[in-house]
């Protein structure tokens, strides 16, 4: 989750929060990928989550990060997030640590974005003690392992959730996800994306489910960070219907957005509580908490990152649905969704595919999907057959994009893990399972050694 935003001074009206978004819009040749993972990092010796003190620790991480030229965003005395001129390295509120990336212009950059980082991490956490694993949900640890991080925002949330929903805390201190960022050109394009990406949001959850345990068992889901999901906060998260709906364009995002409950306001380095308020409610001056405090842009800003669809719509398009996921495969979120949403033909063809889907179709998929995966039924096909004809088009689409790299490889090659997951019909989750059933006989610490990313 995001460090405090800077996006202006104060907002005059409802128009300058339209104008906002608006000011996304960029010719095709300024499109960037920009590409999100968050990861667990553990105490090598005992395969428990960091506290944020001691040795191993998240303080100890960030601090080693920083001979790499991260410069520490503080809160109080502490160090909760680093700064670059390429991205951010911020938290979670359980310690999970999360690289948001620079605005890259193809796939290759961004996988050796994500290369370096894996290298950058691998040395301190070598050094402390730490491992690192990439999974949608954290396998064995109860919630009173996990310590909360010293952001205040974290405080306001952690009271509120319960009360908005079963698994809001599930979510904060247990899940991981991997997400892409992308642009678009005005606002027709900003909304067949919009739509095509929670249509096909399903798909990707199932592409990269990757979280089948739950305190050391298996949870009975391919992908429980998606089924946390389900109940979170239903008036932030979700398909949002009114997307599909005529009329659906900047103005219609942003009156939802203004109704949206918020958390806090930020001012002077504090979090004030303002959790179930509306931002509507703030800019007409009806919170008692925020009396006598104008609204500003980066309140607006620190807003819309509180607000968790399973596409999310800033000044660019988030896609939300992914686990997070082993090193190999983190850079085929990037791929799969460049390929559809920056060549025309493959958004067009993607469109073609879901423009009848019903708004009861894509419930039923995204409720559905976290248990049965490939198998999740659409009409007189599964979830599996999509995802193949879901890579075709994106492969097609990175094809004619035509960036290859020094070696000539094209960005189609970061498909092929996801490609290898479809033609054996299984997911990520179900190789897992197959594991903890078979060689390792239901011995989940074999998880922590096997697949630790350093």
């Amino acid at each position: 989750m995001s460090i405090p935003q800077h996006a202006g001074g104060p907002i005059g009206s409802r128009d300058d929060l339209v104008r906002y978004t608006e000011h996304g819009c960029k010719p095709r040749e300024a499109w960037r990928i920009g590409t999100e993972h968050e990861k667990f990092v553990y105490d090598l010796a005992t395969h428990k989550p960091l506290a944020y003190d001691g040795r191993p620790g998240i303080r100890a991480l960030l601090e080693g990060m920083r001979r790499f030229g991260w410069v520490p965003v503080m809160e109080g005395d502490n160090i909760i997030g680093l700064s670059g001129k390429d991205g951010a390295i911020s938290l979670e509120p359980g310690g999970q640590f999360e690289l948001s990336g620079a605005a890259l212009k193809t796939v290759h950059e961004t996988c050796h974005e994500v290369n370096t980082h894996q290298e950058q991490v691998r040395q301190v956490a070598n050094e402390i003690g730490a491992g690192v694993i990439g999974l949608g949900y954290a396998p064995t640890w109860r919630l009173d392992d996990v310590s909360m991080m010293p952001k205040g925002r974290y405080q306001i949330m952690r009271n509120y959730m319960p009360k908005v929903g079963g698994l809001g805390l599930e979510m904060m201190f247990r899940t991981c996800t991997v997400q892409v960022n992308l642009d678009f050109s005005d606002e027709a394009d900003m909304v067949k994306k919009f739509r095509v990406g929670l249509a096909l949001q399903p798909v990707a959850t199932a592409l990269f489910a990757n979280s089948p345990f739950r305190e050391g068992k298996p949870s009975g889901f391919l992908s429980y960070r998606s089924h946390v999901w389900t109940d979170v906060d239903n008036d932030r998260a979700g398909m949002l219907p009114f997307v599909f709906e005529s009329g659906m364009g900047f103005e219609r995002y942003v009156d939802y957005a203004l109704d949206v409950p918020m958390y806090f306001v930020y001012r002077d380095g504090r979090y004030i509580d303002v959790a179930g308020r509306s931002f509507r409610a703030f800019l007409e001056g009806r919170v008692p908490e925020l009396k006598g405090i104008t609204p500003t842009m980066d309140d607006w800003a620190d807003h819309l990152t509180t607000i968790f669809p399973e596409v999310r719509l800033k000044t660019f398009l988030e896609t939300r649905g992914a686990d997070g996921g082993s090193w190999r495969r983190i850079c085929g979120l990037p791929a799969l969704w460049v390929g559809i949403y920056y060549d025309q033909t493959a958004l067009n063809t993607a469109w073609d595919l879901v423009k009848d889907w019903t708004a009861e179709e894509r419930e039923a998929m995204r409720q559905a999907v976290p248990a049965l995966g490939f198998r999740t039924p659409i009409r007189n096909r599964t979830i599996g057959d999509l995802a193949r004809g879901m890579l075709d088009i994106s492969a097609a689409g990175l094809r004619r994009r035509a960036n290859e790299d020094t070696s000539g490889t094209s960005e189609e090659g970061f498909l092929v893990p996801l490609r290898e997951l479809v033609e054996r019909g299984y997911t990520r989750s179900e190789e897992l399972l197959r594991k903890f059933h078979g060689e390792w006989r239901g011995d989940l610490a074999r998880l922590f050694t096997e697949y630790n990313f350093l």
